[in-house]
């Protein structure tokens, strides 16, 4: 596996050998990199100097493309040892002190950063399909984001699907504080690009 694109591009991350991993398609990747590339050009914004965070990271690859194109701070969460092991070593290959590792649970490190971290610019989510977090962890990164901050989430169901799916004050907040801007599928699995809506109730673009 290589990342696809930036100051890093064809260089090789290495992927744990773990029942169940996914790693995020070479395709995938690069239409989730082109979606935003596509979307704050309007803005004359782009990763530079933007914090990330890459929750339920496993092999790292959303977060290691996004400090390729050059984002200020990408923070990573994975709780698997193996999968732990084999990212640190990803990261100490690549010398960036922009890059950092929290071997936990993304769930409850992720409410745990909303109390005491910074917001970040745009979060990663792809969570195990068997656990069923997609909402759950859409939820928790919301309160990790800026204003105007984007969520790219991977699940085994649409968007549409999920809000369907759930009810309650959950349903109600995810529906009206992020914005569907764009989702494709890949096999069996959803992709989405989602944008915190600002205090007014609109989204910035």
């Amino acid at each position: 596996m290589r990342i696809i694109g930036g100051q890093w591009r064809s260089r090789r991350i290495e992927v744990a050998a773990l029942e169940g991993l996914r790693p995020t398609p070479d395709r995938v990747r690069q239409t989730l990199f082109d979606w935003l590339q596509h979307f704050w050009a309007g803005q004359g914004l782009g990763l530079s100097g933007m914090r990330v965070l890459d929750a339920f990271a496993g092999t790292g690859a959303l977060g290691l493309e996004a400090g390729s194109r050059g984002a200020a701070e990408v923070l990573f969460i994975e709780q698997h040892p193996q999968a732990c092991r084999v990212l640190a070593k990803n990261l100490l290959a690549f010398k960036s002190q922009a890059l950092r590792l929290i071997e936990a649970d993304a769930m409850s490190t992720m409410q745990a950063l909303a109390q005491h971290s910074q917001p970040f610019d745009l979060v990663f989510l792809d969570p195990p399909f068997a656990a069923g977090l997609d909402v759950a962890a859409a939820a928790s990164a919301l309160a990790l984001l800026n204003q105007g901050g984007l969520l790219y989430l991977e699940s085994d169901r649409s968007w549409a699907q999920a809000l369907e799916q759930t009810s309650g004050s959950s349903r109600e907040q995810l529906a009206s504080c992020l914005r569907l801007i764009r989702q494709a599928k890949a096999g069996a699995v959803h992709y989405h690009l989602l944008q915190r809506h600002n205090d007014s109730g609109q989204a910035t673009s």
